[in-house]
Parts: structure tokens; sequence; C-alpha cells
């Protein structure tokens, strides 16, 4: 069954009108006919179901019980990628359970995001983001944000535990770290793992998140690329929190 994000407060036996892309997705591309029935989660994260009018406009059918969530809140911070990069980490993290998903210019960072392109860029990011949402039938939207430099992103982010995935860690073979934090973390709390950008994260960031007692963590034996890091911790945030 077919799931959008609305912005109206939806309430059972209530109706609402289509917003124009919902209504060209729904009527157009999966041709949608009256009777038919969508899952709709409202500008308050509730899910109902929704049964198409003869008009188009849509009547609540019934509220629908929903626990998709991961039980933490997880921000992804990484360093800006080369490319399509940052596309590819917005819409895996956000199947992946990701609730704010940030990219930063990073000391190493090839890529530059030019001022002037950058509320373009981040639109197309927020469309990928809840396009994701509503494939992997999510009831929140990852906020996408932009920081000129890591300090920034961590003086206007709000955590409770900050992480960094660090490749020096990894061939040192630290594996503990990670699993500990998991096992320390309670639901509801606010969690900010960094990942570095191609070239990594440079000496002057780590010694900027060490004094935020930033957790370093290896992710496994192997290096992992910059699109795939913030994927592997994601799964193990799932498979420690969600799968016991």
């Amino acid at each position: 069954m077919q799931r959008y994000f609305i912005k109206p407060i939806l309430k059972t036996g209530g109706r609402f009108e289509l917003d124009v892309t919902v209504s060209k997705h729904w009527l157009q591309v999966m041709r949608g006919v009256p009777g038919d029935q969508a899952e709709f989660v409202d500008g308050q994260e509730n899910l109902y179901l929704g049964q198409l009018n003869e008009d188009h406009s849509v009547t609540v059918v019934k509220a629908l019980e929903t626990n998709v969530e991961l039980p933490v809140d997880v921000t992804i911070l990484s360093g800006l990628p080369k490319q399509d990069k940052a596309e590819w980490i917005v819409q895996k993290a956000t199947e992946m359970g990701a609730n704010t998903i940030c990219f930063f210019g990073a000391d190493w960072s090839v890529a530059k995001w030019q001022p002037n392109k950058l509320s373009k860029k981040l639109t197309r990011l927020q469309k990928i983001a809840q396009g994701a949402a509503e494939q992997a039938h999510r009831t929140h939207v990852p906020t996408v944000r932009y920081f000129e430099t890591l300090k920034q992103a961590i003086a206007e982010l709000e955590y409770d535990h900050l992480l960094v995935a660090y490749e020096e860690a990894a061939k040192q073979g630290e594996q503990a770290q990670l699993v500990k934090l998991l096992n320390q973390i309670k639901p509801g709390q606010r969690l900010i793992a960094v990942f570095g950008p191609e070239g990594g994260i440079s000496p002057k960031e780590m010694q900027f998140l060490q004094e935020k007692q930033a957790t370093v963590a290896g992710l496994g034996p192997r290096i992992l690329r910059t699109e795939t890091a913030p994927l592997y911790f994601l799964a193990a945030v799932s498979t420690m929190l969600e799968l016991q």
C-alpha cells in the first residue's frame, strides 16, 4: 500500500485535499481510482488510512498503529563526499532509520558546495529523503542539513552521545567501543555519529572531537568507504536495539 506524507493534522472521519505532488503520484502514476486506499502520515507524524473519493478528496478511515522508528534519535554527520554520494547517503540512511542527516565541510573534503547552490542541493536531498521515507514506510522524514565546519555542526546540534567512526581506530583493532555505547544508550536519547569524507578525518578534527569526549570507534576490521560507513553503523544500531 502506498504511503504519503502530508502537512495537515488528520482525525478519523475527516476529509482533506491532496497536494499537487501526492495527487500526481497517486492518481496518475499509480492510477488511483475512487475507493482506493493509501496510508497517510500527517503533520504530527501520526499514521492514518485514507480512502479516495469521487472528487479526489480523501476521507480518513481510521488511525493506524505503527512502530517503525529507531528507539534512539540518530544523527548522521558526514564530511562532504564527492559526486553523488550525498544523495546515496541520504536515501539509504533514511531507509535505515536515521532521524537527521547532516553534511559538513571537512578539512579533507575534496567536494565543495557553493553558497549560491546550497539551497537547491538541500531541497533536492530533502526530496530524496521524503521519497525514501515513504518507500520504507516510516513515519518520520529526516531533516537534511549542511554546516560549513565540524565545529559549527557540533555547536548547533543537540545530542546526549557523540561518536566518531575513525579509520585509524579500526586499523589498530579497536572492537569494543560501538557495542559498549549501544549497550549504554537509553531509548529516546540523541546520538550523533561522525564520519569522515574520502580523505578521512583530519588530526585537528579528531582533537576537537576528543575534547568533546566523543567515543572513538572502529567499525570492524575492514576499511569502509565514506558512503558505506554510516550504513554499517545504522545496521549495528538496529541489530543491537531492535532485534533482540
